[in-house]
This record gives C-alpha cells, sequence and structure tokens, in this order.
C-alpha cells in the first residue's frame, strides 16, 4: 500500500515537472521569436542614414518593440510584428536584408521615403506578406524574382522608382494579387502575355516605363480588372480586340504609345462603366466613336494628339459628368462649316472643367451658346482652326475662366469689353488673329493675368495704362501690331514681368529711365518702333535680362557702359539706330554672350579682341565705317597709331592734300565702276531669274527665319540648310535654302541650280519663287533659294523618323510608297527626256524629296554632286540618276539606309536585296510595312488573297530597284519605262478593289 502511493506521488510530481518544463520551453520560444523581430527591426533601423522628422527615436530599448512608432504587433500570436508602416517621412538610406526574418509580417508600407539601393531579394521569405507598398521611393535594379513565396501578396506597389530589367515571370504565381503598380520606373521588354493569368486583378498600373512591343491580347482574360493603365510607354500595334470584353473598367490609358489603328464603332457600348478614357499622342485613325455618348459615367477623355478625322460626335454632349475633353492636335472638322455647332452641344456638360479642341480643322463661326458652356469651365483653348467671326458676346458668363486661348485663327473684330469681367483669368492668348480696334482700358481689371498674348493681330491705339494694375502678368505680348504712343511708366511697375515684346509697332517717345525697375525681367524686346533719346544707364540694373533686342530704332548717343553688369546676357540687338562712341569694352566680358549685333550705327574707334569679339560668326558690326581693329576675321583696318611728336600741317599743305586726295578718290571711284559694272549687272540678271522673280533681301530672309534659328531649320546637308520662314510680302510659309559658300563648289552649285530652275516647271520638283545673291550683316557673300514649303517633310523623315520622338511615327503604306514612287521617276522623267537641254539631277536621295499636304513627292533641284561611276572619267549622265534611283527605291521598300552599318566589305544595299530574290523578299522588306493596314485598298487583313498580292508587287519593286542599280550603265532601266511597270504594279494591286465595286 505504501509503496503504491509512493509511485502514484511520483507519477504526479513528474508529470507536472513535464508540465512546467513545456510552459518554459514555449515561453523560450516566444521570447526566442521576440528577439529574432526585435533585432530585424534594428538592423532596419541601422540601415536608415537620413531621419528628418526623427521618426525612429523611438526605437530604443526604453519601450517595447511593439510600440515603437510606425510597428504594429499581433496579439494571437504573442506580439509578433505584423505591420510596418513608416510613410511620407523623407527616410534616407536603403532596406536591411533582416526585413526577412519579421516571419509574421503581413503589411509593409514605406511609400513616400527616400530609400535607395535594391530591393532585398530576402522579401521573398515573407510567406503571411499581403501587402508590399513601396511606392515613391529611389530604389534601383530589378523587381525580386523570388516573390513566389509570398502567395498571400494582394498588393504590389513598386511605383515611382527607378527599377529596371523585365517584369518578373514569378509575379504570374501570385494568385491572390489583386492590385499591381509598376508605374514611374525604368522597366524594359515587352508587356508581358502571362499578366492575363491573375485572375484576381482589379487593377494594372504599368504607365511611364519603357515597354515596347503589342499590347497582349491576354489581358482580355481579366475580366475584374477595373483599372488598366499602360500610357507613356513604346508599345506598338493595335488595341487587341479582347480588351473591349473587359466590361468592369472604368479606366483605360494607353496614351502616349506608338499604337494605331481606329477605334471601334461600339467603343461606348463595349465599356459602359468607362469613367477616364486616355487614347491621346498615338498614331489613330478613323473617326471618333459616337457610342462613346452611351458610355454615360465618363469624366475624362483624351484623345489629342493622334489623326483622327471627321466631324466630332454630338453624343458627346450627353456626357453630363464629363469634367475633362482633349481632342486636340488631329484632324477634324465640324459638321456645318457656316457655325461651329460643336460646343452648342458641349452646353449639357455642366460640370465641365476643361475642354481642349486646339489644332484641328474646326471652322464656322463661334455660336453664342458658348455663353451657355458650364460655369465650372477653367480652361478652353480653340487656338489652331478656322473659325472665324467675332468673339461672342456672353462670353463673360463664363465665370470660372481662368485659360481662354483662342489663338492662330481668323477671328475678327475687336476684343470685347465684357470680357474684363472674368476676374479669374490667368492667361489669355488671342494671338495671331484679325483683331482690331483698342486694347480695352479696363484690362486692369484682370488682376490674375500672368500671360496676355496680343501679339500678331492689327490692334490699334495706345498701350493701356491700366495694365500696371496686373501686378502678377509674368509674359506680355504686344508685338507686332499697329500701337503707337509712348511705353506707359505703369508698366515698369509690374514687379512679376518676365517678358516684355512690344516690337514691331509704332511706338515713339524714350525708352523711360525706370526700365531697371525690372528686376526679373529676362527677356525685352523692343525692336523696329520709333523709339528715341539715349538708352538709359539703369537698364544694367535689371540684372536678370538674358535677351535684350532694340534694333530699328531711332536711339542715338553712346552704348551705356552698364550693360556690362548684365552678366546673363545671351543675345543683344542695338542695330539700325544712330548709335555713337565706342564699343563698350564691357561687352567683352560678358560669360554668357553667345549674340552680338551692332550692325548699322555710327561706332567709332577700336573693336575689342576678347570675349564674344574673339567669334566672327557670333558679332555682327556691318555698317560702322569708322571702327577699326579687332580679329582679323572681322576685315577692319588697323587702328591708326597716335604720334604726339610730329609738327603740325601747315594750312597749305592741308588744302593741298585734301584736294589731291579728293581727285585721286573721284578717278578711283569711276575706275572701280566701270570696271564692275558689267559683271555686276550680269551676276545679277542671271541669279534674280527674270524681271517677274520677288526680289528678297538678306534681311527679309534673317526677320523671316528669326535669324536663321536652329528652331526653324528643317534640313542640312554638305551644301547648304534649309528653314522653315515667313516672308511678310509673300505672306506664306516658304521653304530657305541657304547655301554654305565656305564649300568648294557652293557658288558653282548655287548658279547652276538658278540656270536650271529658271525654266523648270513640273508637279513634282519644288517650286523656286525667288533667290537672293548678298551679303550678311558681317559682310559676308550670302546666297539662298526660296522655295515651295512642304508641310509633311522630307521623305527621309518617313522612312527612318527616330523612335525616342515624342509625336506619333510617320509610317507609309505600300500604296503611298508606290505613288511616291512613281512621282520620284516622273520627276527624272521630265529632266531626261523633257528639259532643253536635258537636265542630270546628280543627287537623289529621300532627304532631297520633300511631301506636300497630299504627300505628292517634289524633289528638290540639285547641285553638281558626282555618283560612282563618273569618278572614273565619266561625265554625269541621266544613267547616274536611274542608279541613284535604284538605290532609293530598295530604300522605301527595306527601310534601310544604303550606308547603314550592316553593309560591309562588298556587299551593299543593291546586293543585300538581289540576293533575297524573289523568295525571300518578305524578310528584308520594313516591318512597319508589313504591319501597316490592308484596309487602305478595302481589303480583309485575312483575306488570303492579300499576302501573295503583297509578296507579288514587293518582289517587282525589288527587281525594279535592283535593275536600275545594276554595275552597269547600260544595263539600266530607262526612267520612262520604270513609271510604266511602277503603275502596272499599282493597278495590279488596287484591281480589287475595283471589281468589288462593281
Amino acid at each position: 500500500m505504501e509503496v503504491s502511493l509512493s509511485a502514484g506521488v511520483l507519477l504526479f510530481i513528474a508529470t507536472f515537472l513535464g508540465l512546467i518544463n513545456s510552459l518554459c520551453f514555449a515561453q523560450s520560444t516566444i521570447h526566442l521569436g521576440n528577439e529574432t523581430d526585435r533585432m530585424a527591426l534594428l538592423a532596419f533601423k541601422e540601415k536608415i542614414i537620413n531621419d528628418p522628422n526623427r521618426v525612429l527615436s523611438s526605437w530604443n530599448n526604453s519601450l517595447h518593440f511593439c510600440m515603437w512608432s510606425g510597428v504594429t504587433c499581433s496579439r494571437r500570436h504573442s506580439q509578433r510584428v505584423q505591420t510596418l508602416n513608416i510613410t511620407d517621412q523623407s527616410l534616407g538610406g536603403s532596406l536591411s536584408p533582416h526585413i526577412g526574418n519579421l516571419s509574421f509580417l503581413r503589411n509593409i508600407d514605406l511609400s513616400g521615403n527616400k530609400l535607395e539601393g535594391c530591393i532585398p531579394q530576402e522579401i521573398g521569405h515573407l510567406s503571411r506578406l499581403r501587402n508590399l507598398s513601396l511606392f515613391n521611393n529611389s530604389f534601383v535594379g530589378e523587381i525580386p524574382n523570388n516573390l513566389t513565396h509570398c502567395s498571400q501578396l494582394g498588393v504590389i506597389k513598386f511605383g515611382t522608382n527607378n527599377l529596371v530589367g523585365k517584369i518578373p515571370m514569378a509575379i504570374v504565381s501570385l494568385s491572390k494579387l489583386y492590385l499591381l503598380s509598376l508605374r514611374k520606373n525604368r522597366l524594359s521588354g515587352h508587356v508581358p502575355p502571362f499578366l492575363g493569368n491573375l485572375s484576381s486583378l482589379l487593377y494594372l498600373d504599368l504607365v511611364d516605363n519603357s515597354l515596347d512591343g503589342s499590347i497582349p491580347h491576354e489581358l482580355g482574360q481579366l475580366v475584374k480588372l477595373h483599372y488598366l493603365a499602360i500610357d507613356h510607354n513604346k508599345c506598338s500595334g493595335k488595341i487587341p480586340f479582347t480588351i473591349y470584353n473587359l466590361t468592369l473598367l472604368r479606366v483605360l490609358g494607353v496614351g502616349e504609345n506608338r499604337l494605331y489603328g481606329s477605334l471601334p464603332p461600339e467603343l461606348g457600348l463595349f465599356l459602359p462603366n468607362l469613367e477616364e478614357l486616355y487614347v491621346g499622342e498615338n498614331r489613330f485613325t478613323g473617326p471618333l466613336p459616337v457610342s462613346l455618348g452611351n458610355a454615360s459615367d465618363l469624366v475624362i477623355l483624351s484623345f489629342g494628339g493622334n489623326n483622327f478625322s471627321g466631324s466630332m460626335p454630338m453624343s458627346i454632349g450627353w456626357l453630363k459628368g464629363l469634367k475633362f475633353l482633349w481632342a486636340s492636335y488631329n484632324q477634324l472638322v465640324s459638321e456645318n462649316d457656316e457655325e461651329f455647332t460643336f460646343i452648342t452641344s458641349m452646353t449639357n456638360c455642366s460640370l465641365l472643367e476643361a475642354l481642349y479642341l486646339s489644332q484641328n480643322k474646326f471652322s464656322g463661326i463661334l455660336p453664342k451658346s458658348i455663353a451657355n458652356l458650364s460655369t465650372q469651365l477653367s480652361d478652353m483653348r480653340l487656338g489652331g482652326n478656322e473659325i472665324f467671326g467675332a468673339i461672342p458676346s456672353g462670353i463673360e458668363n463664363l465665370a470660372g475662366l481662368i485659360y481662354l486661348g483662342m489663338e492662330e485663327t481668323l477671328l475678327g473684330g475687336t476684343i470685347p469689353i465684357h470680357l474684363m469681367k472674368l476676374n479669374n483669368l490667368q492667361k489669355v492668348v488671342l494671338d495671331d488673329n484679325k483683331l482690331s480696334g483698342k486694347i480695352p482700358n479696363p484690362i486692369g481689371n484682370l488682376t490674375q493675368l500672368y500671360t496676355l498674348a496680343l501679339d500678331g493681330n492689327n490692334l490699334q491705339g495706345s498701350i493701356p495704362r491700366s495694365l500696371g494694375q496686373c501686378q502678377h502678368l509674368q509674359y506680355l505680348y504686344l508685338s507686332d501690331n499697329n500701337l503707337n504712343g509712348t511705353i506707359p511708366k505703369e508698366l515698369l511697375d509690374i514687379p512679376s514681368l518676365l517678358e516684355l515684346d512690344i516690337s514691331m509697332n509704332n511706338l515713339t517717345g524714350f525708352l523711360p529711365s525706370d526700365i531697371g525697375k525690372l528686376q526679373n525681367l529676362f527677356r525685352l524686346n523692343i525692336s523696329n518702333n520709333e523709339l528715341s533719346g539715349e538708352i538709359p544707364d539703369t537698364l544694367g540694373t535689371s540684372v536678370h535680362l538674358e535677351y535684350l533686342y532694340m534694333k530699328g530704332n531711332l536711339f542715338h548717343g553712346s552704348i551705356p557702359p552698364s550693360l556690362g553688369a548684365l552678366r546673363g546676357l545671351q543675345e543683344l540687338d542695338l542695330s539700325c539706330n544712330n548709335l555713337t562712341g565706342h564699343v563698350p569694352g564691357d561687352l567683352a566680358q560678358l560669360p554668357f554672350l553667345e549674340y552680338l549685333n551692332l550692325s548699322f550705327n555710327n561706332l567709332e574707334g577700336e573693336v575689342p579682341k576678347q570675349g564674344i569679339f574673339q567669334n566672327a560668326s557670333a558679332v555682327s558690326i556691318l555698317g560702322n565705317n569708322k571702327l577699326c581693329g579687332g580679329i582679323s576675321e572681322l576685315q577692319l583696318p588697323q587702328c591708326p597709331k597716335k604720334d604726339f611728336k610730329k609738327k603740325p600741317l601747315s594750312r597749305k599743305v592741308i588744302i593741298l592734300v585734301v584736294v589731291v586726295a579728293a581727285l585721286f578718290s573721284f578717278l578711283l571711284l569711276c575706275a572701280l565702276v566701270l570696271w564692275s559694272k558689267k559683271p555686276r549687272e550680269k551676276l545679277l540678271s542671271t541669279l534674280s531669274m527674270g524681271e517677274n522673280f520677288l526680289r528678297v533681301t538678306y534681311a527679309e530672309l534673317f526677320r523671316a527665319t528669326s535669324g536663321f534659328s536652329s528652331a526653324n531649320l528643317i534640313g542640312a546637308g554638305s551644301y547648304g540648310s534649309v528653314f522653315r520662314g515667313i516672308i511678310d510680302r509673300m505672306e506664306m510659309i516658304v521653304a530657305i535654302k541657304v547655301l554654305k559658300l565656305q564649300q568648294q563648289r557652293a557658288s558653282k552649285s548655287f548658279i547652276a541650280e538658278c540656270k536650271a530652275l529658271r525654266s523648270i516647271k513640273h508637279r513634282n520638283i519644288v517650286k523656286v519663287f525667288t533667290v537672293c545673291s548678298s551679303i550678311d550683316f558681317s559682310g559676308n557673300d550670302f546666297k539662298a533659294l526660296v522655295l515651295e514649303y512642304m508641310p509633311n517633310g522630307s521623305l527621309d523623315s518617313w522612312l527612318h523618323q527616330s523612335a525616342n520622338e515624342l509625336h506619333p511615327l510617320k509610317i507609309l503604306n505600300l500604296i503611298q510608297r508606290l505613288n511616291l514612287a512613281i512621282d520620284i521617276a516622273c520627276a527624272l522623267d521630265y529632266l531626261h527626256n523633257h528639259c532643253r537641254p536635258p537636265i542630270v539631277h546628280c543627287d537623289l536621295k529621300p532627304s532631297n524629296i520633300l511631301l506636300d499636304d497630299d504627300m505628292v513627292a517634289h524633289n528638290i533641284m540639285p547641285n553638281d554632286k558626282l555618283w560612282p561611276e563618273y569618278g572614273t572619267g565619266a561625265n554625269p549622265s541621266k544613267y547616274g540618276d536611274v542608279y541613284s534611283y535604284g538605290i532609293l527605291l530598295l530604300e522605301m521598300v527595306t527601310g534601310v539606309r544604303p550606308s547603314d552599318d550592316m553593309f560591309k566589305d562588298d556587299l551593299g544595299l543593291h546586293q543585300f536585296a538581289k540576293m533575297a530574290l524573289p523568295e525571300s523578299v518578305m524578310n528584308i522588306v520594313d516591318r512597319r510595312l508589313l504591319s501597316e493596314e490592308i484596309e487602305v485598298i478595302g481589303l480583309n487583313r485575312n483575306d488570303s488573297r492579300v499576302s501573295s498580292m503583297m509578296h507579288e508587287c514587293l518582289v517587282s519593286m525589288v527587281n525594279i530597284g535592283v535593275s536600275c542599280s545594276a554595275e552597269s550603265p547600260k544595263a539600266r532601266k530607262e526612267i520612262k519605262d520604270v513609271i510604266v511597270e511602277l503603275q502596272k504594279v499599282r493597278d495590279f494591286f488596287l484591281a480589287p478593289t475595283v471589281v468589288r465595286n462593281v
């Protein structure tokens, strides 16, 4: 009995001790887990090198880590870290790999900091993680590829970092992922099709990366998707039709890519829940879907910067919740040429805030209904259209208007005084219209104005003094009007003024001495007025001036040395005044001065040799006959040496010297006139191209091109540069070809072109309006041709447009290339066979082929450049032109330059194309050509005839190109035969359309 009792006691004691031991072990395990979390957090803190808000100051041993700022622990698992949330605190440093030891972590949100380095792979160890937000930091490297273990992840927000590489396929295993945001990184590669397998996805944001390729049709499998944004990438092709199956989509963004094709007419029916649609800055064509009016929840509609045509759907006016409409930069027209009726339809959009319709082909009178647009409208842009008539009364009802843009239209009449009631206006842009009358004096009521652009109109009267009340004005443009009177001193009381342009008016009086009060002014243009008096010294106190233009006035006196205090000055033009005295040496000390024009004044004395005066091309001092010295390139006489020891000459000697000098000068002048008269008259007669041509001066061309600005440069070659410009007397845009006379053959080429062009007249050759043979402001010879302007640029720009350009890529389809090839051949046939004497082009290449509004090709006439066989001693001949044509045709088909790096040794474009005939032709043609719409000729893309027809046509074109560029000149085709063959190719390709229409 005692034994049994003892055994029972021992069993009880053993059980009790075992229980105590288990509890102790569990406690130690919990303690060990807590310690792991604490150490991981301290390791996180150690990698933070900048904590401006001291958010981590509580992370110390005086508090339990669960009480540390940004840390949340769970209760079920004995205070293990569950959430790490530290957002918008500007933390600097990197993310510690020890974060992977927080094994119970569900939420990480470190958005809005300045964390750098790579996202640690150890995050892939967090199997319980549901939310991973590292948005708006500076992380680099690639997205971790081991997130497959984070099977609970629902949110990944890596946007606004510097991540690179491709989107990893590991993401496809995250079956619970419903939000993926990778916007504003530097990710590359294609948009991966496997994203279509993320069946839980509601939100996909890939905006602003470098993703290319087509948009995968697999994304159409994401039937739960509400948000799809792929804007601002390099995606090409069409929008997959499967995308229109995503009926729950509220946001669809594909803007700023390289997409083409048209939008389906049923778009508004397919996606009835759309709230925001972004398709702008692509290459879309065709009409806008009328069904957009059925997507009644639309708030933002953005399709500007495409080639949409047709009229604006009136159904857009059904969208009562619409706030933003961007349709600018398309080819849209009005339904009614008499009145811009679309404006009337928009009066139903009572919440409209922004209306962008600029740079289209809208025409008609602005209707009075414009006054009934939304009172919430703050931004209205209608510029660059063909709307005419007066600005309607009642526009003052748009009380919320901040930006009013109606520039570059045909609006006439006066500036309505009622416009001055819009007290919220900050930007008024009415330049380049036909407005007349006076600038209303109540314009001073627009006290919030920061931009006022009224230049390029027919405004009269004086500049209103009330403008001085616009104390926020930064940009004031009143140039190119008929304004008179003086410059009101009140303008000088606007401290915020940055740019003031009142050039090309009839202003008189002095430049106010208070001009120096404009301390923030960086651009001042008062050129081409009738201002007089001296240039005030106080101008030197406007220390932020970078551009100062005062040419074409009546200023006299000396150039104030105080201009040398304008240390940021980049351009200074004081030409065509009555200035006297010396050139201030202080101008030579201006470190950023790039352009200085002092020509046509009465300056005298020595020209400095330092600073900008070391660059003859940057300085113009023409027409100052008393200047001397300077660098040799300025070709000025040496300054006389002063000698104070010589005795003064007697009066008789002086009279004798003067008489002899006068007589000698007269005889010399007569000799020079007799010697130069005949050659000069002959030259001018040769270059004038006949009395029917308009004579233009260097100054006119200089003004037409804004000083031959690089902004107006549209092409350059070895013999010259071509600029876009507007010659006032011609009232049209022209192209101005300026020859590089330093080239050995340039002058010879110029005379040859003038002789040839005098008798040339053909629809496929660029028309020459006139020529200019003169001297520039520096006294150098200047020669230029004024040509017909071609708005669609060169063929070279269409065949080889850079992929980095912001505007949509320009691509020619097969029919267009055939038509252009025929145009070019017709021009050559005219030169070779219908001119007397025959003319050899000698410089046929894509950059010398220009395209007009209707995509008709026009050849730029040649200089005397020689082609390969001429170098062997042969004279220039039509065979050389045919060779060049063959190479050009092959370049049009393949999209490859003959100078491409791929051509080495004996391989050239001719041999490259010849080897592909006939079976492999489709392997060498321009890929973009094959991707263009077959619907251009009315065929279904899937029609089995299409591929065989295209193959046959392309083989024929390559055959012609190869034959024309044969090595032996005699083996090359006649250009007239080329025309016949290409026309047959075109007729063959278009035949199915004709048959079907019959």
